[in-house]
């Protein structure tokens, strides 16, 4: 009689494991934050947001966020360096949503030592993601530029910006595994910085705001402005692909 039960209470836990495993039922615990944000005018819960490494210090209030960075803090993977830097910290929210657009405005007044940046970021993980800032270089001009990482291996795409300019705009948005980083000087006329592909960023992602200090420094970065809109990113209507 022992040897039955046990056999039995050993069929009814296959059976549990494997209902539990089934990756068809929903994920009770996902929060799409582009959905919520669309069915809310744009508006993002900024309490909803989650930390990939938390920075020295941030705060925040009503729509701002300020981030203050910690020295030798970084992102960037091999590429003509050869080292690996993977230690800023990361606000992302979460979506499967294929179509939207992000947009942000930051304020690096503060930076003041070369490479403090903040911007824009989808951080998949160490070796898959892409970011969008202003990095100060020194009192006469500073990067405002992109870096896309895939498949562990980093590039960086910079123009040289006047020193005077102490605020920016980012529009991300993603057209399904393909996505724009965009800037704007008033928060309404926006320039294409990068068109790329994500190898990893064809489902499930997470994106949002970053800010470092790769060298010995320190500044208060300050998010604000925060959206969430339909994707203003649109389709291609040029050239056809070669049949």
């Amino acid at each position: 009689m022992r040897h039955i039960i046990l056999l039995l209470l050993c069929i009814s836990f296959m059976f549990t494991g494997c209902k539990h495993q089934d990756r068809t039922e929903p994920d009770r615990d996902f929060t799409d934050n582009v959905k919520a944000a669309l069915a809310n005018g744009g508006h993002i819960d900024l309490s909803s947001l989650q930390w990939t490494r938390e920075p020295r210090g941030f705060e925040v209030k009503g729509d701002t966020i300020i981030i203050t960075t910690a020295p030798h803090t970084d992102l960037w993977q091999r590429t003509y360096y050869h080292f690996q830097n993977d230690n800023a910290p990361v606000l992302q929210m979460k979506t499967r949503e294929k179509f939207f657009s992000f947009i942000v405005k930051t304020d690096f007044t503060q930076s003041h030592q070369r490479f403090d940046q903040c911007g824009i970021v989808m951080y998949l993980n160490s070796e898959n993601w892409l970011k969008g800032s202003v990095e100060y270089e020194n009192d006469a001009f500073q990067h405002l530029g992109s870096v896309v990482t895939n498949k562990g291996y980093s590039d960086w795409a910079t123009t040289a910006i006047p020193a005077d300019v102490k605020t920016m705009w980012y529009r991300f948005s993603r057209r399904e595994d393909d996505y724009c980083i965009e800037c704007s000087t008033n928060g309404t006329d926006f320039s294409q910085m990068l068109i790329c592909h994500v190898y990893e960023g064809a489902d499930e992602i997470s994106f949002g705001i970053y800010a470092c200090s790769p060298e010995d420094s320190s500044f208060n970065a300050i998010f604000t402005d925060m959206q969430i809109t339909e994707c203003a990113w649109n389709a291609h209507d040029g050239q056809q692909p070669d049949e």
